[in-house]
């Protein structure tokens, strides 16, 4: 299987580089873990109602991302805590 490269967007680097290095390393080894295997079970994921979104958990955080099989793409959109991410 391949593994997905990996964008994120501008809004979702500078939310990153707002947090404290040690959520920043947990929240990317998930988004790493997710490049090799975007479909596994145990990765925390669901499908967005109402579009074609993905949200990962990662603890209280989470991380909205698209995902483009056909050119092994994962776009990570957003990483906000819980309750404003889907503002």
């Amino acid at each position: 299987m391949a593994v997905y490269s990996i964008e994120i967007t501008r809004d979702a680097a500078r939310a990153l580089r707002k947090m404290p290095l040690n959520v920043v390393k947990l929240i990317r080894s998930k988004i790493d873990g997710l490049a090799a295997d975007p479909y596994a079970a145990n990765n925390n994921v669901k499908k967005l109602k109402g579009s074609g979104d993905y949200r990962l958990l990662v603890g209280d955080w989470r991380v909205i991302y698209t995902l483009e099989d056909e050119r092994l793409v994962i776009t990570v959109i957003r990483i906000a805590p819980r309750g404003g991410v889907y503002d």
